[in-house]
C-alpha cells in the first residue's frame, strides 16, 4: 500500500543579491570588496581611454564618506573585511576604505526578483514569497520529467528526488537570471531557513531529521528564526549560547524563565520541530516607499527637494500598486525629524484608487496636519485598506504641471 511522500520543504535565498545584480552590470567589480548603499552621487563615471579608444569605469570607494547610509548587502570579500548589512557606511569607511560604494537601484532588485521566482513556479509552483530575495518552496510529492509517475516512498528515494528537483531549481535561477542562489531542503520551514545559510554562496544543503543534532545544535542560538537580540541576550546570560545548549534544557526551566508559550516554542525549536504551512498567497496589508536623506533637510530652504522627493514616492507607490493589481482607500504620510521622532498620518477617502495625483493631493493634506518645525530625515508614503483591482480602475496618469510647485508651500506659511 502506498503512504504518503514525507514533507519537503525548501528554503531558497539568493546570494548577497543587490551585490550580485550590481555584478551583472560592473563585471570587472568581480571579487573585489563591494557594498551598496550610496546615493545617486555615488553612480559611476564612464570616460574614454585617449590611447584605446575604450569606455573606463571609474567607482566610488568608501574612503572619505560622510553621511547617516547604511550597508544594504556586501560582497563575501567585503564581508571577509568585517563589512555587513546595516552597518553605517562611515563605520564601514574605517575598516574597509578602499572598498567600492555602488548607489541602490531597486527597481532592478525587483525585476531580477520576478525571474527568479517565475523560474522556480514553472519547476515547484508551491511558493511562499518572504521579500525581494528569499523564497519558500513545498517540494513535497514534486517530480521532474526524468523521475517518472512513481509514487514516491518514505526514505532515501524521496530525498534523492528532491536533491534532483533542489538542483533543477538552481540551474534555472541561473538561466533565467545569471545569479548564483543557496537552497537548502529540510522536514520543515525552520530547518530549511537555518540550513540554507550553511553551505552558502552557491549551496544547496540536504538536512534530514537525523542531520540536526550534527548541523544545527552546534550554531549559536540567534540563528534560529525568531530568536532577535533581547531574547538571544537573555539565554546567554542564562548560559545558553547554541542550539543544542537549548536543546539540552528541560522543558519545565524554559518554561520557568519563558513563560508557557515561549518556553515550549523554544523547547520544540531547538529539537527542530515546526509545522507551519507553506503560505502560497497572502494579501499585502498595504504598500509603501519611503527614503531616508544623506542630510537632514529643512523644510523652508529645502522645500523643493522635498516636493520632488515626495512626487517620486507618490509615483513610485502608484507604480507598485498597479503592477500588483491593488487599488486602496487610505492613503498615509510617514516623517521621522532630525530628533528621531516618527510621525504618520492617514486619510481614508471615498473611492479606492491606484492614482499617483490621487495620491500625492490626499497625503498633501495629510501633511498640511504635522508641524514642520524640525529637520526632516526620513519621508514616507503608504497606501492601505488594499483590494484587488478590478478592470476598469484607473491607472496613474502622468502627474500634471501644476504638481510641480512645491508641496511644502501647502504646508507652510509664506517665509
Amino acid at each position: 500500500m502506498a503512504t504518503d511522500p514525507p514533507r519537503l520543504i525548501a528554503h531558497l535565498d539568493m546570494d548577497a543579491f543587490y551585490a550580485s545584480v550590481e555584478l551583472l552590470r560592473y563585471p570587472e567589480l568581480r571579487g573585489l570588496p563591494v557594498v551598496i548603499g550610496g546615493g545617486s552621487r555615488h553612480q559611476p563615471t564612464a570616460t574614454v581611454d585617449p590611447v584605446t579608444g575604450r569606455a573606463v569605469r571609474t567607482f566610488s570607494t568608501l574612503r572619505g564618506y560622510t553621511g547617516r547610509g547604511v550597508i544594504t548587502t556586501a560582497t563575501y570579500e567585503a564581508r571577509a573585511l568585517g563589512l555587513h548589512s546595516a552597518m553605517g557606511l562611515m563605520k564601514a569607511a574605517a575598516l574597509a576604505p578602499d572598498a567600492i560604494l555602488l548607489p541602490t537601484d531597486f527597481d532592478a532588485y525587483r525585476k531580477y526578483s520576478r525571474l527568479f521566482k517565475v523560474a522556480v513556479s514553472d519547476i515547484a509552483p508551491q511558493i511562499e514569497d518572504r521579500g525581494i530575495d528569499e523564497i519558500y518552496i513545498d517540494l513535497t510529492g514534486v517530480n521532474l520529467p526524468e523521475h517518472g509517475d512513481a509514487v514516491q516512498e518514505p526514505g532515501n528515494e524521496a530525498w534523492w528526488r528532491a536533491r534532483d528537483v533542489a538542483k533543477a531549481i538552481k540551474d534555472a535561477v541561473r538561466a533565467a537570471t545569471g545569479l548564483s542562489c543557496s537552497i537548502a531542503v529540510a522536514p520543515n520551514k525552520l530547518l530549511a531557513k537555518i540550513a540554507s545559510e550553511l553551505d552558502k554562496p552557491d549551496g544547496l544543503t540536504m538536512l534530514a531529521p537525523d542531520d540536526v543534532s550534527r548541523r544545527i545544535w552546534p550554531l549559536a542560538a540567534r540563528k534560529i528564526n525568531g530568536v532577535g537580540p533581547k531574547l538571544n541576550a537573555k539565554l546567554m546570560t542564562l548560559g545558553i549560547h547554541t542550539i543544542g545548549d537549548l536543546a539540552a534544557a528541560q522543558p519545565a526551566w524554559l518554561v520557568q524563565h519563558f513563560g508557557k508559550h515561549h518556553g515550549g516554542w523554544l523547547h520544540d525549536v531547538a529539537h527542530g520541530r515546526d509545522d507551519t504551512a507553506v503560505i502560497t498567497h497572502s494579501e499585502p496589508q498595504s504598500i509603501s516607499r519611503e527614503t531616508t536623506f544623506d542630510r537632514d533637510l529643512h523644510a523652508i530652504r529645502d522645500r523643493d527637494e522635498l516636493s520632488r522627493i515626495f512626487t517620486d514616492l507618490c509615483v513610485g507607490v502608484s507604480e507598485d500598486l498597479q503592477r500588483k493589481g491593488y487599488v486602496g482607500r487610505t492613503i498615509g504620510l510617514k516623517l521621522r525629524f532630525d530628533n528621531f521622532k516618527t510621525v504618520t498620518r492617514d486619510q481614508t477617502i471615498a473611492a479606492q484608487t491606484c492614482d499617483a495625483r490621487m495620491i500625492r493631493q490626499v497625503a498633501g493634506e495629510c501633511l498640511k496636519r504635522v508641524p514642520l518645525d524640525r529637520r526632516i530625515r526620513l519621508l514616507g508614503v503608504r497606501v492601505g485598506t488594499l483590494s484587488a483591482a478590478a478592470r476598469g480602475d484607473a491607472a496613474a496618469a502622468p502627474m500634471p504641471t501644476d504638481f510641480t510647485r512645491s508641496l511644502f508651500d501647502l504646508a507652510l506659511p509664506p517665509e
